[in-house]
Order: structure tokens, then C-alpha cells, then sequence
């Protein structure tokens, strides 16, 4: 049994041929409907007029272009809003023939997705089914400074927080430790008790 043509088509890597634009990503619709034909060579579209027979629709507001694409017997049909470079709806009044053709190649793109051609990246995915994304790289570890221990209750020496919430790192402890007590190295506690006198140092 063949397999089935829209698990072929959704996937294929379509990343290399998108570009985002205004928080939206599309796909050249060149290459799509040239990947879909390389592959199925009998794949149609077709663009559906209005009654008077124009290729876009409107409400008398605002326009749409309504586009379908045949393969394998099975027709998908997008619709889509005919918009400014804001992705907002353009106004009858206002639209242009450029606006229209430039919807009608985006629908054209979005009707090939429903055969499965890029459809990922509609619904937020950056890589199509059965693909995984690569895995950053982890920075190497940082090697851990060696324990420095009490001369005296030869506990490690932990960083000391005061009452006002002020850090006084490890190192910064050895130094004045040594500074004040002849070379010797205390932890806050032993230190204390060694100024008041119940340390024999």
C-alpha cells in the first residue's frame, strides 16, 4: 500500500523557504506549488470568480479571494481577506488589483497546506511532524572553587549575610580572617568567639 500522499507532503522541511512579517510567517508560494507539482505533476488550482465574474468577492465592505487546489482527486479551498502590510482588511474602495493577485498567491499557499505542504508553520510549529529541533548546546559546567575550612570547628567557610542583607563572599571572609587573626582562617562564628576572648587561638 502507498503512502498516504498528505503524510508525505507535511513532511517536508518547508523552514528554508519562509519569511516572518509582522508577527506572521509565509511561504513562497512559488516553491510550494513547484514542490507539490514535482510530486504530484497532475495537482490543479483554480481561482473562483464572482457572479460578474471577478476574482475577488466583497460585501461591499471589505474583499476576499476564494482559491482551490486539486491533488489526487481531492480539492482543498482557502479563503483569505484581501489585506494591507498590516494584515488588516483593505476597504473596496480602496483595493487595487496588486492586492487582489497578492491574496490570490497567498491563498494559493494556504490551499496547498491542506494537502499537508507546509502546514505546520499555520499552526506555530517551526518543524514539520517526526522532526526534532536541535538540541542547544549545554554550556560546560563550572568547576566548583575548593572548600575552604575553619582552622578551628573546621566547618567550611559559607558566605556571610549581615543585618542590612550585604554578602560578604567566601573569599573576601579568608582575606580579612587572615588580616585580623595572624594567618589564620575563621568562620564568622569561630571568629566572634575568638574576638571575645573564649578561643584560644
Amino acid at each position: 500500500m502507498s503512502e498516504n500522499y498528505f503524510t508525505v507532503l507535511n513532511s517536508v522541511d518547508v523552514s528554508g523557504k519562509t519569511e516572518k512579517k509582522n508577527g506572521l510567517t509565509y511561504l513562497s508560494w512559488a516553491w510550494a506549488w513547484g514542490e507539490l507539482k514535482k510530486r504530484h505533476p497532475d495537482a490543479t488550482y483554480g481561482i473562483y470568480e464572482n457572479e460578474q465574474g471577478w476574482c475577488y468577492h466583497t460585501d461591499g465592505r471589505t474583499c476576499w479571494v476564494k482559491v482551490g487546489v486539486r491533488v489526487n482527486g481531492i480539492e482543498h479551498i482557502e479563503y483569505l481577506p484581501v489585506m494591507d502590510y498590516r494584515n488588516q482588511s483593505i476597504s473596496v474602495d480602496k483595493v487595487t488589483s496588486f492586492d487582489v493577485n497578492k491574496s490570490i498567491q497567498r491563498c494559493l499557499t494556504k490551499a496547498i497546506a491542506r494537502h499537508g505542504l507546509g502546514l505546520y508553520i499555520y499552526s506555530g510549529e517551526d518543524l514539520p511532524e517526526g522532526e526534532e529541533p536541535e538540541q542547544p548546546k549545554k554550556a560546560p559546567p563550572v568547576p566548583k572553587e575548593p572548600q575552604i575550612l575553619c582552622d578551628k570547628c573546621h566547618k567550611p567557610i559559607e558566605p556571610y549575610i549581615d543585618a542590612s542583607g550585604k554578602v560578604s563572599s567566601v573569599k573576601r571572609l579568608v582575606e580579612r580572617s587572615k588580616e585580623r587573626f595572624e594567618g589564620k582562617v575563621f568562620c564568622s562564628d569561630c571568629a566572634r568567639a575568638y574576638i571575645g576572648g573564649q578561643v584560644n587561638a
